[in-house]
């Protein structure tokens, strides 16, 4: 199982990115993919998450701000990020599971990162 993130850099308060996951290796449809973050000096935290029928959820920090979809023909997951705050800037995984889950025990399968910063 592979996850390979694309799409982080540098932005200014209020601007925008796209983060792109694209996987291989499992059924696509099967999993439900989540978008992790983390800070240094913190832990990582739970962003949001897709379950398999396309259902959503978003932590309460970047709700309304956030959007996650998915293109399981391209196998690939989107995190639109408007609207950036200081406070987003982090390290970004895409993970794999079997839970719609905000919690990182119940993925087993992440990427190398992508680097969000915002100033």
């Amino acid at each position: 199982v592979q996850l390979v993130e694309s799409g982080g850099g540098s932005v200014q308060a209020g601007g925008s990115l796209r983060l792109s996951c694209t996987a291989s290796g499992y059924t696509y449809s099967s999993v439900c993919l989540a978008w992790f973050r983390q800070a240094p000096g913190k832990e990582r935290e739970g962003v949001a998450a897709i379950d398999t029928d396309g259902t959503t959820t978003y932590s309460d920090s970047v709700k309304g701000r956030f959007t996650l979809s998915k293109d399981s023909d391209k196998n690939t997951l989107y995190l639109q990020m408007n609207t950036l705050k200081p406070e987003d800037t982090g390290m970004y995984y895409c993970a794999a599971g079997t839970l719609p889950s905000l919690n990182s025990a119940h993925f087993d399968y992440w990427g190398q990162g992508t680097q969000v910063t915002v100033s």
